[in-house]
């Protein structure tokens, strides 16, 4: 848009807000969103999508519920319609009746939800809006298909192609730093120095993606470490005291801490992404560089091992258990039931290392007695063990792994 055409549409805008901001009072929620699905200008449909975001943005958790339910009950498919053009579609292919089918296969919740998306700032909203919707469903599971459309319209605008990767240091906005404290999801941030340690020095990274619409708030963020050799414990690569390497003297990079920080973007996949691609820069502006690993949580094990039935008791070291679980221990349908190794294995990385007494940590010990394990990403594999596991559902470990597993038996 030219800079007289933005200017004139500004004046027009300030001219229709005033009027339907006058036009608003009293009117509920769902009455603007019926307007706002009806309307054709630009400048309208977008003054009345800012009022809508606003009149959510002061609704308490009743209120909430009552408009996704409106969103999920009012603004449904039409099943007769999509009866109709789904049978005249079969019968007269072409591209006006596909094009009449797909639309009446779209609830209009999803065209709302396109042009709530249209007023600055919007994005962000939404996101916190899906959050919310995800803290109701666990009580009020009919507003799923809200949910399922949320994630539908998120997974394109989330898109990889429209996603930005940054470095994140200690030179970084303070806005920027402050959002790393308090996101940080695996090993807990306690202090601005603490933050230093893992940003400012030669021999650690961190890396973040950036969406255009919130570019402000990171997406989700990899700390990395740059060693000699792989390392076996969280307290030895996050020590206070520890002397810091050259990175042209490191020869593993080491991601010990992946963390989300849009809760409303749950299910959208991004971590696989940012560790292929920071790996793929590092291998490139540091040549030496020959592992590329991670430091992982075992989340799932000390709960699994607390459902073992009595009798069944598994009769072997710590480390050995740790390894037998997350080569062994499956859910229903076969994949690992560790939420961590499904993530990584799926990712094309391999169950390299299992080490016992590696996070000492209260979360670490409570997780996994203490448990971690290096995930092994060889840049030449990954795509072959990503098709073996997706395809065939196969673990794939080190041979000392599986020799650990292996000595693993049920108490007698």
């Amino acid at each position: 848009m030219s800079f007289f055409g933005g200017l004139i549409s500004t004046v027009f805008e300030r001219r229709y807000r005033g009027a339907s901001e006058d036009d608003a009072q009293g009117r509920s929620t769902q009455a603007l969103a019926a307007e706002l699905l009806g309307t054709h200008g630009e400048v309208s449909g977008g003054t009345l999508a800012r009022l809508i975001l606003d009149q959510y943005a002061a609704m308490n958790a009743s209120e909430q519920r009552a408009f996704f339910g409106f969103m999920v009950h009012d603004l449904n498919i039409d099943f007769e319609r999509v009866t109709e053009t789904v049978a005249t579609y079969r019968d007269t292919p072409s591209k006006k009746s596909y094009r009449a089918f797909a639309s009446a296969c779209e609830p209009k919740r999803q065209e709302l939800i396109r042009r709530l998306n249209q007023v600055p700032g919007a994005t962000a909203r939404l996101v916190t809006m899906r959050r919310d919707l995800l803290g109701l469903l666990p009580d009020y599971p009919e507003l799923a298909p809200l949910d399922v459309d949320f994630q539908h319209l998120f997974a394109s605008w989330f898109n990889r192609g429209f996603l930005v990767m940054r470095p994140i240091n200690w030179s970084s906005p303070a806005d920027i730093l402050e959002k790393i404290i308090a996101y940080e999801a695996v090993h807990a941030i306690d202090s601005w120095e603490d933050l230093r340690r893992r940003l400012q020095p030669e021999d650690r990274r961190c890396f973040g993606f950036f969406h255009l619409a919130m570019p402000d708030e990171p997406l989700i963020f990899v700390e990395v470490a740059l060693t000699c050799g792989i390392p076996n414990s969280i307290q030895h690569l996050l020590a206070d005291a520890r002397d810091p390497i050259k990175a042209e003297e490191a020869d593993t990079a080491v991601f010990y801490s992946i963390s989300n920080c849009q809760a409303g973007l749950a299910g959208i996949s991004f971590g696989n992404s940012l560790i292929k691609q920071v790996a793929a820069d590092l291998a490139r502006d540091l040549p030496e560089i020959a592992n590329f690993v991670t430091l992982s949580p075992i989340p799932g094990l000390k709960k699994w091992l607390s459902h073992l039935e009595e009798g069944v008791a598994l009769d072997a070291d710590h480390q050995a258990i740790a390894a037998h679980y997350l080569l062994e221990a499956k859910r229903s349908d076969g994949m690992p039931a560790d939420p961590v190794a499904r993530f990584h294995l799926g990712n094309g990385a391999i169950v390299h290392a299992v080490h016992a007494q590696a996070d000492l940590s209260d979360n670490g010990m409570q997780q996994s007695g203490g448990a971690m394990v290096n995930y092994l990403y060889d840049l030449d594999q990954i795509t072959a063990n990503h098709e073996k596991f997706v395809g065939e559902k196969t673990v794939i470990a080190s041979d000392e792994v599986r020799a650990l597993s292996e000595t693993v038996r049920p108490a007698r």
